[in-house]
């Protein structure tokens, strides 16, 4: 777990839309998400582990990021499991697509005793990076920010 779903609701509210996807037994839910005043269409699709799919709920996600073109993906990541879910976000960001990355559960690694220079990791990245900890909201307004300075002045599909 690396806790979309709560960060989706945390964005969304009670604005949900659940359906299939198209031919597929698939959820994808969308909602609306005002942020300062700008309004974002979020989507969270099915977690993908690779660019390239293997199930089916991959290839949904995949499908979903080439044919709809969100202005920003938020890429959450368990950052307990950094090394595992790195290679996504450089699969990502060598396709071309606009990258945020979220490192979630920053307070189990902190319990772990590890840290993470999160500046440092968005700058080698070269996208931005935050750390939360969504149970508790921890860092939710620092996202909510980058989001909005992501996609300034324009209405966007923000996915999850």
């Amino acid at each position: 777990m690396v806790g979309k779903s709560v960060v989706f609701n945390s964005l969304t509210g009670a604005y949900v839309t659940v359906s299939n996807y198209p031919g597929t037994t698939v959820n994808v839910s969308r909602g609306k998400a005002k942020i300062d005043g700008e309004e974002f269409e979020i989507m969270d699709t099915p977690g993908m582990y690779s660019f390239m799919p293997i199930t089916e709920e991959e290839q949904v996600a995949r499908e979903i990021l080439l044919k709809e073109k969100p202005e920003v993906i938020l890429h959450m990541v368990d950052a307990r499991n950094l090394e595992r879910m790195l290679p996504l976000t450089l699969q990502l960001i060598e396709a071309g697509l606009p990258v945020i990355l979220d490192l979630n559960m920053m307070d189990e690694l902190e319990k772990a005793g590890i840290e993470i220079n999160v500046e440092q990791l968005g700058q080698e990245l070269g996208i931005p990076v935050v750390a939360t900890v969504a149970t508790s909201g921890r860092g939710m307004e620092i996202l909510r920010k980058r989001l909005v300075e992501y996609v300034r002045s324009q209405s966007c599909t923000v996915q999850i």
